[in-house]
C-alpha cells in the first residue's frame, strides 16, 4: 500500500513544531522549496501553500531572491 501524502496543513504543522523546538533558529533559512518537496515527497506548490500558513502565523518571513527565514519570536507582533 503506498504511503499517504501529507497535506500542506500537516507539513506546515510539522515545520512549525520544528521551528518552535529550535531545530531552525531565528533568522536562519529553511531548506529550499525543492528540498522540502523532496523531504516530504510532495510538489513544490504544496510547499508554497505550507509557507503561506507559516507566514500567516508569523513564524517565517521571505527575503526576495534569498529564501524563507525563521522569524524572531514576537519580533513582528504589531
Amino acid at each position: 500500500m503506498p504511503a499517504r501524502r501529507l497535506t500542506y496543513e500537516q507539513i506546515a504543522e510539522d515545520l512549525a513544531a520544528r521551528i518552535v523546538a529550535g531545530e531552525y533558529p531565528p533568522h536562519t533559512p529553511l531548506p529550499s522549496m525543492r528540498e522540502l518537496a523532496i523531504l516530504y515527497s510532495v510538489s513544490v506548490p504544496t510547499i508554497q501553500k505550507a509557507h503561506i500558513i507559516l507566514r500567516e502565523r508569523r513564524l517565517t518571513y521571505g527575503v526576495p531572491g534569498a529564501g524563507v527565514y525563521v522569524e524572531e519570536r514576537g519580533e513582528r507582533e504589531s
